[in-house]
């Protein structure tokens, strides 16, 4: 399998993590990245990336079909409640930015602790 393929890990992470949170609370997002990040990102910009496009596409559309189902009632009475204005847009995209972020910081942290055990020489 190439590794190389840049789409390869944020599909894999929308693909894992929308499983996941099937059965699991939502953060099981977070450590669907944070594993990802862990076992095959080759670097932390790459994992970054890859967690916040694979977590936030695995809200995204998600909500953006329920949302289109029910003609956004509900999206308009919650985007009532935040402060943006009634826009249901913007609160599907807050809900994608907010999963972004999770798995996106999660995936770093995964690359980061491999790089962290990785076997390094000793500067002397």
């Amino acid at each position: 399998m190439n590794w190389r393929n840049p789409w390869l890990l944020p599909i894999l992470i929308l693909v894992l993590a929308s499983a996941v949170q099937l059965d699991l609370p939502w953060w099981s997002l977070a450590v669907v990245a944070f594993v990802v990040g862990l076992a095959i990102a080759p670097t932390g910009r790459v994992a970054f990336w890859a967690g916040f496009g694979g977590a936030a596409l695995s809200w995204l559309l998600p909500a953006a079909w329920l949302t289109y189902q029910n003609d956004g009632l509900l999206a308009h009475r919650v985007a009532e409640l935040l402060p943006l204005g009634g826009s249901v847009p913007a609160l599907v995209l807050v809900a994608g930015l907010v999963a972004g972020l999770s798995g996106g910081l999660a995936a770093l942290a995964g690359a980061w602790l491999r790089q962290a055990f990785q076997s390094q020489p000793l500067a002397q």
